[in-house]
């Protein structure tokens, strides 16, 4: 990324913060006792290999730091999810939770990362939680991969410019109990990211006012 686009990026996600932002939640909390927890939504210029959609209103070299969380997980398993988790008692809030769970996950080192602010938090029922998402530029990039297969399958850098390629937009779709769920999706890396992520980055690509057009109809199962 040139230090324009750099800059540009992070000047972009700082002013979004300043706004106080809010992500439209995945939908309404319905218990009081809802456990607080928090991710990373680190973006950053992650390896040298640029995206393949270049007409995008981002640097071809804009990445976001994702994890594919395991299989063997009690809520959310094997779904495409940013570093993150529950807050423990000596976190320093939201921030010291999701660096914490960000070096836990993927060795990560905070030391190299610029935190920009806080959205405001989103229920997810399904988990019983209520999520800030963190939103930070990795201004020294470190090595990062899987530390603890037992929390995570798989850790990947997605291209800004591809998750906003219209090519590789959906809308997820999920049918339990005769009640069906729809909302975003992206094919990104072979993966599908759908569920709380995908809702975090179509919020913030529009708020930013990155998205493009993209056909809403296209479809895709949810993987479970």
């Amino acid at each position: 990324m040139t230090v324009a686009g750099a800059t540009a990026a992070r000047a972009a996600l700082e002013r979004l913060v300043a706004t106080g932002a809010r992500v439209r939640p995945v939908r309404p909390a319905t218990r009081d006792d809802a456990r607080p927890a928090a991710v990373l939504v680190l973006f950053g210029v992650l390896d040298a290999v640029p995206a393949h959609h270049h007409d995008s209103a981002v640097a071809d070299d804009l990445d976001v730091l994702l994890v594919g969380r395991a299989a063997t997980l009690s809520h959310h398993a094997g779904q495409v999810a940013f570093p993150g988790g529950r807050l423990d008692p000596d976190d320093d809030g939201p921030v010291g939770a999701a660096l914490r769970e960000a070096a836990e996950e993927t060795g990560l080192d905070p030391t190299g990362v610029d935190v920009l602010g806080t959205l405001a938090a989103v229920p997810v029922p399904v988990s019983n939680h209520v999520v800030t998402p963190v939103l930070a530029w990795w201004r020294s990039p470190s090595t990062v991969a899987v530390v603890d297969h037992g929390e995570s399958a798989t850790v990947f850098r997605a291209p800004v410019a591809d998750l906003l390629d219209p090519a590789n937009r959906r809308t997820a779709t999920l049918t339990r109990a005769g009640s069906t769920y729809r909302g975003p999706a992206f094919l990104v890396a072979d993966h599908v990211v759908w569920g709380f992520t995908a809702h975090v980055l179509d919020g913030l690509f529009d708020a930013l006012g990155w998205t493009e057009p993209w056909d809403r109809t296209r479809t895709v199962l949810a993987p479970v």
